[in-house]
């Protein structure tokens, strides 16, 4: 047998807050506010809703989640800026629209950008978490003078290394599709009865963690399973490696480490800063205690470091 190399020795076993991502892909009201109105903000791929005053940002969610994943970070900058927090098609209780059909993640970041030239917006700040930071990094890398700034919380340029460290987008079309198709298999009454009955399932939240667990859960019963999983087959064939080159914004990464995971803090960073090899601008940031929520599971650390990364 032939000694893996230092990368692959060191590269993360499919993690405990991935296996959870799936667990809520396959199986996670938000009594969502409606999107306030602003100038072109219509779109068929997501909704919009703007508040706060200042420099423009742009909050995208990850996969299945509401915007209210943000409503804590929205609190916390809206008095110093404006916030564009997006709601995908689809994800949580936003209806299908466009991204019913066909791909998600690309015609999402053409929509973005056409958002920001509409609007005028000045280099907006890019906040993305986990397909939203992927996003975030697919935006910048196609429109480089869109954006000044994309800070990444927990996303990978190519998720696609969590299965295989060697894998190519070519490798894990296969897999991917047998995910995607897996999940479309039946019709939509069976798969919101399943929905349901795993929500029931749920023990009553009696503690914060508890609760957003609860409401991770409950927007991915919400969301369209036909979007959901050609957004996750999106995701997982979206090799953006060879394109960091391209981009000149500053990327800085926020990800995790948990004493639950079956690596040591110091081959999490390796292998997250390896990754995104070629990023021209690039700071990497990482929480303690945490999954993959950071936002939810260090609330105070995160909300601190996203105010020192926006400056």
């Amino acid at each position: 047998m032939s000694e893996r190399s230092p990368q692959a020795r060191c590269r993360p076993r499919l993690a405990p807050w991935f296996i959870l991502f799936i667990a809520i892909f396959v199986a996670c009201t938000s009594g969502a506010k409606s999107a306030t109105p602003f100038p072109s903000a219509e779109t068929a791929r997501f909704s919009v809703e703007v508040v706060g005053q200042g420099p423009d940002i742009i909050l995208i969610p990850g996969l299945n989640c509401s915007r209210e994943v943000w409503d804590a970070t929205v609190t916390q900058l809206k008095g110093r800026y404006r916030l564009h927090v997006i709601n995908i098609a689809g994800f949580g209780s936003e209806p299908a629209a466009a991204n019913r059909t066909g791909p998600v993640i690309d015609p999402v970041t053409e929509a973005l950008n056409a958002y920001i030239v509409q609007n005028k917006l000045q280099k907006p700040i890019v906040v993305g978490h986990s397909l939203g930071g992927l996003t975030g990094l697919r935006l910048a890398s196609q429109h480089p003078d869109s954006v000044s700034k994309v800070i990444v919380v927990d996303a990978l340029p190519f998720i696609g290394v969590l299965f295989n460290p060697m894998a190519t987008t070519e490798t894990i079309i296969p897999q991917a599709t047998q995910m995607r198709d897996n999940m479309l298999k039946g019709d939509d009454a069976t798969y919101k009865a399943q929905q349901q009955a795993a929500l029931a399932a749920l023990p009553a939240p009696k503690t914060e963690a508890e609760k957003n667990r609860l409401r991770i859960a409950t927007w991915g019963a919400q969301s369209d399973r036909h979007v959901v999983a050609q957004a996750f087959y999106d995701d997982m064939t979206m090799d953006l490696r060879q394109d960091l080159p391209k981009i000149t914004a500053a990327v800085v990464l926020f990800f995790p480490h948990h004493a639950s995971m079956p690596y040591t803090a110091d081959q999490t960073e390796a292998f997250y800063k390896t990754q995104y090899a070629g990023t021209a601008h690039f700071t990497a940031r990482r929480f303690d205690n945490s999954q993959h929520f950071i936002m939810y599971d260090q609330p105070d650390a995160f909300a601190a470091a996203l105010i020192e990364a926006l400056k």
